[in-house]
């Protein structure tokens, strides 16, 4: 296909060309007009609105054009059940944050949401409260402890609580391409809201690059890595699910930036390094291994249903 020239961004576009890419759009829109569902009806037609409003400001070429297809044909192809390019996609465009931000309002000192991320999976196994997430992944340990309450202060007992994390070398159980279920788990709140179980230490870590989306980054100077979390997924009923992460106070990453926009002030923990030999909370034997110790009080927003 040969390539149109056009005008270039910025450049101004003669009345006559102008009117005819805003008959374009509208008449576009007229065909979304017997749509069934308002919703829908409004999703479509917004859509349109700044799908043709960005083509016309940046007067995209059909070169240009066809990179984009053949780029979002590359992270479908590369997509499957264990890894998801377009969540990826979405997270380093600040998508997933955007719209994370849109629908947990702030409410109170309700806990501040972030990011999913690719790599949360269903039928994680169950421990007991202070049981281990590590499941032989290699690791720090890091005794979590907090407590879930609502927005009053009231505890919240039976609150279920699904952590997953990342490995010392900065990978999930799901990216080995066999069986182990390491790093990820979920637990139940007592009868006061407290919960406690031994994680791993976070490090920071790149998300997978190798694809498209690491391609596009490279081509635009931005770094892959992700700051040091611990994701949470926490539910209760009559309250609104929690997701979230906790970063590691004192991680460089945090000032140099994370490549999907999901760090938070209020996310932000001290993971307490103790010296070998410190008796841990629940007894457990270490050993001459430094462990660490942080505090996550959750505080979970009311449904909004």
């Amino acid at each position: 296909m040969t390539e149109t020239t056009t005008a270039p961004a910025g450049a101004a576009v003669p009345a006559e060309q102008r009117a005819a890419e805003e008959a374009l759009t509208a008449k576009v829109l007229a065909s979304f007009a017997g749509t069934p569902d308002p919703r829908l009806k409004q999703l479509m037609q917004a859509l349109t609105r700044h799908l043709h409003a960005f083509v016309r400001e940046v007067r995209l070429t059909e070169a240009e054009w066809e990179k984009a297809i053949e780029f979002l044909t590359a992270v479908g192809h590369i997509t499957d059940d264990r890894r998801q390019e377009f969540i990826l996609l979405s997270d380093v465009l600040g998508a997933s944050m955007q719209t994370i931000a849109v629908n947990n309002p702030v409410d109170g000192d309700a806990t501040e949401a972030t990011v999913f991320g690719p790599f949360f999976l269903e039928d994680a196994p169950e421990i007991p409260l202070g049981g281990d997430i590590a499941g032989g992944a290699t690791g720090q340990p890091a005794w979590v402890e907090g407590t879930v309450t609502d927005t009053q202060g009231d505890p919240i007992p039976g609150a279920r609580i699904e952590v997953w994390e990342a490995d010392e070398d900065g990978f999930y159980d799901v990216q080995y391409g066999d069986d182990r279920i390491t790093g990820r788990a979920h637990l139940y709140a007592d009868q006061n809201g407290n919960y406690a179980f031994w994680g791993l230490t976070p490090t920071p870590y790149p998300i997978p690059h190798d694809g498209p989306v690491g391609a596009m980054l490279a081509a635009t100077n931005r770094s892959p890595v992700r700051a040091a979390h611990l994701h949470f997924m926490v539910t209760a009923e009559n309250h609104r699910t929690l997701v979230t992460h906790i970063f590691v106070e004192d991680d460089p990453q945090i000032e140099i930036g994370d490549s999907v926009f999901g760090v938070k002030d209020s996310l932000i923990k001290t993971f307490a390094t103790q010296p070998p030999g410190t008796p841990t909370p629940d007894g457990r034997d270490l050993g001459e291994q430094e462990w660490a110790r942080t505090r996550f009080d959750i505080v979970l927003a009311p449904s909004p249903f």
